[in-house]
């Protein structure tokens, strides 16, 4: 009955039918009491199971508003409560400070303190919640990990879909997939919402992202504009914004749900003691503390935390603070970064240049305030925990660059070290390597280096023509014109690119290509050259980069852009957008993040061009912002550019304005377990009769070769399907 009448009531919140519905997912019930997000989260899974599609959307908004509001109570309440006469926890005694005249009157001053503070929490959560409103709402750690991953969007896309509600839909899937990027359904789904002419740009947006990095964002890419006086209040609205999303973390360590969090971690109750039950949960509470920082650092969707956050932002606060003349303030910061880092040079000149520009001493000037505190907490927070990792035998894991070495004990400062080396967001990239003659290594007439490395304005790039002849092209070119009229049949049909609007993509594989040719759809020869080249590119690109290390193929893709007539005027976009091959490129802080959706085991990429009668289309090579072009190649037949496929070469590809641009694009890995499968597969269809009974004589002799090695994408969907979890409630758009 209770959960009727609550669908009841959420009906009743639902705009009429036609009407509009305000941007985003408002707020729908604003001031009421919030409402067990767990029951309102199961009665709008259950809706959407039954195609009560509206239903569905109110209690799913209704949920996350919910979830939402009793955060924002413990916080709240957790302020006012610490900033309450009477309930302020004593200091702690130093450890070399004579005990007082009254032995235990330090412990009775703490509980009594802990007393205090436990009836200010429980008087403020029941007037904001209701009577037993903490109990009566706690969420389970399921729970938490689904809003964590922004699950309920996952369904409020699909809803507002049904609802034909398309930019509600869209927002609501943008929201999920910057926190699942990896999600490859919800891929597509965003996909197809771009393609939809209804869905208006501004659509695509996250509901969910935190102030600081909105803020971040804007403020940044003011800087590259060389707009400092602009990008002045949004850095220091994301500086701020950090540090209240620092607290509001920090205000949930102290909830239950982390308690039992790292219980169910740990597997043990509290089976200790008193003091020892206390020092437990409290070096609980201490160790979420300290992760805060890496979290609010985290963008979401990704695994890793921009380092030195904190630091990085007062940097350019004070450097855009210099820009626009404003001296006291950029003292202000550049001191406050020197209070992270005493000995950093650069913060120190710039120091003295401040000072000198001044001209006259300025005494009361210091660092920031708001800095000042949230390093000497932060110190003081540490300082308990490697006290309590060296007596206590506890771990902790410092998220800190900064932390100073006299705050380690010694005894633990060479382990620290070690796994402060291994962590993987502070790997230094990788060096270029010393180029070896590589006609030496590779003799293959015509070939030659047109422009280098050097020439190129970057490292571990090069351009190399005469890889194929004009007869050769000629025979490619017929191949995926073959490949393209039987795509009625093959999967090959010409569709919009995934990247551009404006363009028709047509792809073709390897194995693609040899099915097409058994089965009589295009010639043997041209998907015997396919195969033949792609190896012709790899022995070059091995020779010229890892002559040392072999390189193995790890996907062969033969791509033709078609500009699409009627579609080009004013065109504002790319053919493909900037990008790196083997990392998540973030334009915004320069940094690129090798982690899923990118294809992490790429180390080479190859563009093997088979024409140029087109408009357009050359690639290009950015500085890590996407935006600074620092060189360009303009395609022809046999012309191949070749570069690693890490950060340090972000490109991208010129619009393709009129006609069709068709190359070969290769990567290439040093591990062998990536493998291009499909390549020895493919080989193994255009094999004639004769060369078949061969190879079975070889295996012959070689009875224990083994076979290669199954692709990852193959062995993740055999996990996939043996999990036994449930199958998802969605369709396909």
């Amino acid at each position: 009955m209770l959960r009727l009448l609550r669908l009841l009531l959420l009906l009743l919140l639902l705009p009429p039918p036609g009407s509009a519905d305000p941007p985003g997912l408002a707020t729908l019930s604003p001031g009421a009491p919030p409402q067990a997000p767990d029951l309102l989260y199961a009665d709008g899974l259950r809706a959407y199971s039954a195609g009560a599609w509206a239903p569905a959307v109110a209690l799913l908004r209704e949920a996350l508003r919910s979830y939402a509001e009793v955060g924002r109570t413990r916080q709240d309440c957790g302020e006012r409560c610490a900033a309450e006469l009477g309930a302020a926890l004593p200091d702690a005694p130093e450890p070399d400070s004579q005990p007082g005249p009254a032995p235990g009157a330090w412990e009775r001053l703490l509980l009594r303190a802990a007393l205090r503070r436990a009836e200010c929490l429980s008087q403020c959560v029941a007037g904001r919640l209701g009577p037993g409103g903490a109990a009566r709402l706690r969420v389970g750690s399921a729970l938490r990990d689904a809003f964590r991953r922004r699950e309920p969007y996952n369904y409020l896309q699909r809803a507002y879909y049904q609802l034909k509600k398309l930019d509600l839909a869209a927002a609501a899937a943008h929201t999920f997939f910057v926190a699942n990027p990896t999600h490859l359904q919800m891929r597509e789904d965003m996909a197809k919402y771009r393609r939809m002419s209804r869905v208006r740009q501004q659509s695509f947006r996250d509901l969910e992202t935190p102030p600081h990095w909105a803020a971040y964002d804007l403020g940044l890419e003011l800087l590259g504009h060389q707009e400092a006086e602009l990008a002045l209040p949004r850095l220091e609205e994301a500086l701020q914004e950090s540090l209240a999303q620092t607290e509001r973390c920090r205000a949930g360590c102290e909830g239950p749900e982390e308690h039992q969090r790292e219980e169910e971690e740990e597997g043990t109750g509290s089976q200790a003691g008193l003091y020892e039950a206390i020092a437990g949960h409290w070096i609980q509470v201490l160790q979420c503390r300290q992760r805060c920082v890496g979290d609010t650092a985290t963008r979401p969707g990704r695994s890793f935390p921009v380092p030195d956050f904190l630091p990085s932002q007062l940097r350019r606060l004070h450097e855009a603070h210099a820009q626009v003349g404003n001296l006291s303030q950029a003292m202000e910061n550049v001191l406050s970064v020197l209070l992270f880092y005493p000995e950093d040079e650069a913060a120190k000149k710039a120091l003295k240049q401040y000072q000198a520009q001044l001209g006259e001493p300025r005494p009361g000037l210091g660092p920031r305030e708001d800095i000042q505190r949230f390093v000497l907490r932060s110190l003081g927070e540490k300082r308990q925990l490697y006290y309590a990792m060296e007596h206590l035998g506890t771990s902790f894991k410092d998220p800190d660059l900064w932390t100073p070495a006299a705050f380690i004990p010694e005894t633990l400062r060479e382990k620290l070290r070690e796994d402060q080396e291994h962590r993987p967001w502070d790997h230094e990239p990788p060096q270029p390597k010393p180029l070896t003659n590589w006609k030496d290594v590779l003799l293959m007439e015509g070939v030659t280096l047109t422009q280098d490395a050097r020439q190129l304005n970057g490292s571990e790039r090069a351009v190399l023509d005469g890889l194929l002849t004009t007869a050769e092209c000629g025979v490619l070119l017929q191949l995926a014109k073959d490949a393209a009229e039987a795509g009625a049949r093959s999967g090959y049909r010409g569709r919009r690119s995934p990247h551009s609007p404006h363009e028709r993509f047509e792809g073709l594989t390897v194995l693609k290509a040899a099915q097409l040719a058994r089965a009589g759809a295009v010639g043997t020869q041209g998907a015997k050259l396919l195969l033949e080249v792609s190896e012709r590119v790899r022995t070059l690109t091995q020779a010229y980069f890892s002559p040392e290390r072999p390189l193995h193929l790890s996907f062969t893709h033969l791509v033709c852009r078609t500009a699409i007539e009627g579609e080009q005027e004013q065109r504002m976009d790319l053919s493909h957008p900037v990008h790196a091959d083997n990392c998540v490129l973030d334009p915004d802080t320069g940094e690129c993040w090798r982690e899923p959706p990118a294809y992490t085991y790429r180390d080479y990429s190859g563009v093997l061009y088979l024409n140029d009668d087109f408009q357009g289309g050359d690639l290009f090579f950015t500085e890590p912002n996407a935006l600074t072009v620092r060189a360009q190649v303009r395609p022809r037949c046999g012309r191949l550019v070749a570069f690693s496929s890490g950060g340090e070469n972000p490109h991208g590809v010129w619009a393709v304005t009129r006609g069709r641009r068709c190359a070969l694009a290769l990567w290439h890995t040093w591990a062998p377990e990536h493998r291009e499968q499909e390549w020895t597969e493919a080989k193994e269809l255009l094999q004639d009769p004769e060369e078949e009974e061969e190879e079975e004589e070889e295996e012959e002799e070689m009875p224990n070769k083994d076979p290669s090695p199954e692709p990852p994408s193959h062995r993740l969907q055999r996990v996939q399907d043996k999990t036994g979890k449930l199958p998802r409630v969605r369709e396909e758009l």
